[in-house]
């Protein structure tokens, strides 16, 4: 049987690899189902692997960046070629100009050379793990406030209150939709948008469109929210690996008085059990130790890639040593944290590593970074016109422009080793990769 499949794919790769030299272009991609049920875990197919193609961003980015050694390196890789890499990760996808969590997105970042791609996971009314980066951001990533599930969003729009005759904003403009309100079903008739909103909105409709301007929506154009099933699926079939973000309910647990938190936890393991993937191909992430403890519990093959997010604290910053041991003797061996947590300036404005960031090296506990390219555009010292940014953080007065984004990557590589790098335009850590020889 494995002989007749092998010659069956080999005849298939030939078919394909004909087509696309007589036609000159790749094969069209497999045509969606008509229905989102069929799209099981394991049945999105590709017939040839992505090329990667980076587009003129990172060219862009390399164009601005000051003269020296860095930039003499960087330019010796204009031609490429340029392969996928492990240390591009595609932070919900490409979500600088696509809706983020959607195929498009995820599509978009594998081209970007991204060899991992994140799905943050919630939860729905009926328990079916969803693709959301928060349980409550539908109002911001959907068109929900202009559908018939609005009157049902926990929060429903609340105009904002402006002064007539000055301008002056005295409340912004809300409204808090929650994905355990409604079902599967329900949400698989929005469509997916830019995450933003207009704080000076009247209105539902002008509420949703309030992208900055440094994005785009462009690609927003009807694509749906996806399962967390149906995202590995996906992942599968564009040859990533997947990194599956559990996130901290926002409702009291158990939910409904019998969905625990254990449950959940349990149930995005299973779902890659279902689905035959490999543990080597998954690395489990959630900001809570405890889903951690669960996962060692109940899953050790996957609890060993696992990966511990963090954010700035007070314990983390005065008592470093206490905090990295308690990692250790959680079994904590990989964590997530800010750039800002891990890279600073000396005395003489260059960019080096943090103490923390040297102590978990010490410890043997491996780092990814989150997250690049999320802040916008730099120029001279600021980003946006602020002069204070929590991803870049005390990095950012030294910046002139965005071109120096690049010598972040290179210092978190050179100085603080971090296995990978989350960015929202995984194009650019892709680039600087394939220049520096990493995998």
């Amino acid at each position: 049987m494995k002989l007749r499949n092998d010659r069956a794919r080999a005849s298939l790769m030939l078919s394909t690899l004909l087509l696309t030299l007589l036609g000159g272009c790749q094969p069209p991609s497999v045509a969606p189902s008509a229905t989102r049920d069929d799209h099981a875990p394991a049945t999105e197919s590709r017939l040839v692997p992505e090329t990667v193609s980076l587009g003129p961003r990172p060219f862009y980015l390399l164009d601005q960046l000051h003269q020296g050694p860095l930039r003499t390196k960087l330019e010796a890789c204009r031609g490429g070629p340029f392969q996928a890499t492990q240390f591009s990760i595609g932070h919900r996808g490409a979500p600088l100009q696509f809706p983020e969590h959607t195929r498009a997105s995820y599509r978009a970042a594998a081209r970007m050379g991204a060899g991992a791609l994140e799905c943050d996971v919630t939860f729905t009314q009926d328990q079916k793990l969803v693709c959301r980066h928060s349980q409550c951001d539908l109002a911001t990533t959907t068109n929900i406030l202009e559908t018939p599930l609005a009157p049902r969003c926990v929060d429903p729009f609340e105009p904002a209150r402006i002064d007539p005759s000055t301008g002056v904003l005295y409340t912004a403009a809300y409204a808090r939709c929650c994905t355990n309100d409604f079902t599967w079903a329900e949400l698989q008739t929005l469509e997916a948008k830019m995450d933003a909103f207009d704080p000076r909105a009247t209105s539902p409709a002008a509420f949703i469109r309030g992208s900055a301007l440094w994005r785009t929506d462009l690609y927003s154009n009807g694509d749906q929210i996806l399962s967390h099933d149906e995202s590995i699926g996906l992942f599968r079939s564009l040859g990533t690996t997947m990194i599956p973000e559990l996130k901290t309910p926002s409702v009291p647990m158990p939910f409904e008085g019998t969905y625990t938190r254990t449950d959940y936890a349990r149930a995005i393991v299973n779902d890659y059990r279902r689905a035959g993937i490999p543990p080597s191909d998954v690395f489990l992430q959630s900001f809570d130790i405890d889903t951690h403890r669960e996962w060692k519990a109940y899953a050790p093959e996957f609890a060993r890639n696992a990966i511990l997010g963090i954010e700035p604290s007070l314990e983390a910053k005065t008592q470093t040593r206490h905090y990295i041991d308690s990692l250790r003797q959680a079994g904590i061996r990989t964590v997530a944290s800010p750039i800002s947590m891990l890279l600073t300036l000396n005395n003489t404005n260059e960019i080096v590593a943090t103490e923390f960031a040297k102590a978990l090296r010490v410890a043997e506990i491996e780092i990814v970074a989150w997250t690049l390219e999320r802040s916008g555009r730099i120029q001279d010292g600021r980003v946006e016109g602020k002069t204070s940014d929590f991803y870049l953080g005390s990095m950012l007065p030294s910046f002139d422009n965005d071109g120096d984004i690049y010598r972040v990557i290179h210092a978190l590589n050179i100085h603080v080793g971090v296995r990978a790098i989350f960015s929202d335009w995984p194009a650019t850590v892709t680039y600087y990769a394939n220049c520096v020889g990493l995998e």
